[in-house]
């Protein structure tokens, strides 16, 4: 054989199907350009993506270092230490009313994680998800790595963008494996009611459909918002359900990446087999970190909470004064998500506005401001914007954002 045909071209290097089908994420995607303008002495507002600007309370880095110090830097458990499992059990009981024992609950290296090793655990090839639109953008790919098959129903803004039970039944096939629920919301603002979860719980009874409930951003509703689990709900709710939380958004410990599921054993024994051949446990110190969150002495998780509150109620007043915006109030999370398909047809600074991806990367082009398009979300009316940023920074990008639709 010639030489020549020995030797391989990168650019003809082998990746597979299955990682060439996976788009990269639209919100990091946002964020890296924004960082490469500010990186280039741009004067950027930031919208896009959902990171609390607040620091990691420091009682939970002293526990972390003292960790470190103490030499617990070694393997430890996949599913986790037994001392956090207990913990979380402890405040699953205390704060959402679910009698999980430690061993059905297993710690992962974040929630997105956690998502992604339920449906591993659960689905099997052709299973159908039913999806409420919008959803957050990693929610497809984890559906599609899994071989299963997402289901889109899409919801209105009359209803909050809320899925209704009538919505939910007629969705439902002899395929439907899973429903996914995210309250508080990401990208929506939304949450569910307690009434709203029963009545769906409802439409789910009788049947052997499982429930993924994604409950993440639960510390960070607003208002007169009342939040609930889903599996809370009632016995047959919590038989169905796998619980899904973390740290990330209210101890603003996203960079620690530790999140953790409850629900039924079986599902759990199944995450725990592979999580020993896909990550091991999560970080050991990281763990000793989120032992002592939930301990919250200076109640800091409130006192972001209550910013957060603050920016959700001016900025959502903000756009809805905004010509062509419509805006409900966010009751959860910290994003708006704003419909302004009104400026499709549009052209601003010379770019005609077809979409949400060319509103967001014309705003960003023109206005120096980044933020999300609603397309990846399953909501192409519509943008996200976090106010996970400064009062300064929100004021000022809003500004820009009123003076570019006048153009």
């Amino acid at each position: 054989m010639p030489r020549q045909q020995l030797l391989f071209r990168k650019d003809q290097m082998k990746v597979s199907k299955r990682a060439q089908a996976v788009p990269p994420s639209a919100t990091m995607a946002v964020d890296t350009k924004a960082k490469e303008l500010k990186a280039k002495g741009v004067d950027v507002v930031g919208f896009g993506v959902g990171e609390p600007d607040f620091d990691t309370p420091n009682y939970i880095k002293d526990a972390a270092i003292a960790a470190i110090k103490a030499g617990k830097t070694k393997y430890t458990p996949t599913p986790g230490i037994p001392e956090l499992r207990k913990a979380i059990a402890e405040k699953l009981q205390k704060e959402n009313n679910l009698n999980y024992k430690p061993e059905q609950i297993i710690v992962n290296l974040g929630a997105k994680h956690s998502v992604y090793e339920s449906m591993q655990a659960v689905l099997d090839e052709g299973d159908e998800v039913i999806v409420p639109a919008p959803y957050w953008v990693t929610y497809p790919e984890t559906i599609k790595l899994a071989g299963a098959v997402m289901k889109v129903v899409q919801t209105e803004l009359k209803n909050d963008y809320k899925i209704t039970p009538e919505q939910l039944k007629n969705a439902i096939t002899p395929k439907t494996a899973m429903f996914l629920l995210n309250s508080p919301n990401n990208p929506g603002g939304f949450t569910y009611s307690p009434d709203e979860l029963k009545a769906l719980a409802k439409v789910l009874e009788g049947t052997n459909i499982m429930v993924l409930s994604d409950e993440i951003y639960e510390r960070l509703v607003y208002g007169t918002t009342k939040f609930i689990s889903f599996a809370a709900v009632s016995d047959d709710a919590f038989n169905r359900t796998i619980t899904i939380n973390g740290f990330s958004k209210a101890y603003a410990m996203t960079g620690w990446r530790l999140g953790y599921v409850a629900g039924p054993i079986d599902v759990i024994k199944a995450m725990d087999r592979l999580q020993g051949h896909m990550t091991q446990n999560p970080v050991s110190f990281v763990q000793s970190g989120a032992l002592v969150a939930f301990s919250d002495p200076n109640n800091e998780v409130e006192k972001m909470r209550i910013e957060f509150e603050k920016r959700a109620k001016y900025m959502s007043e903000r756009l809805n004064q905004m010509q062509g915006v419509k805006c409900p109030q966010p009751t959860g999370a910290f994003y708006c998500f704003p419909d302004i398909s009104a400026h499709f047809g549009r052209t601003i600074g010379g770019v005609k506005i077809n979409n949400s991806m060319d509103f967001a990367s014309a705003f960003l082009d023109q206005a120096s401001v980044a933020l999300v398009p609603g397309g990846p979300f399953g909501c192409d009316n519509n943008i996200r914007l976090s106010f996970a940023t400064s009062m300064e920074q929100i004021t000022k990008g809003l500004d820009r954002l009123e003076n570019w639709l006048k153009g």
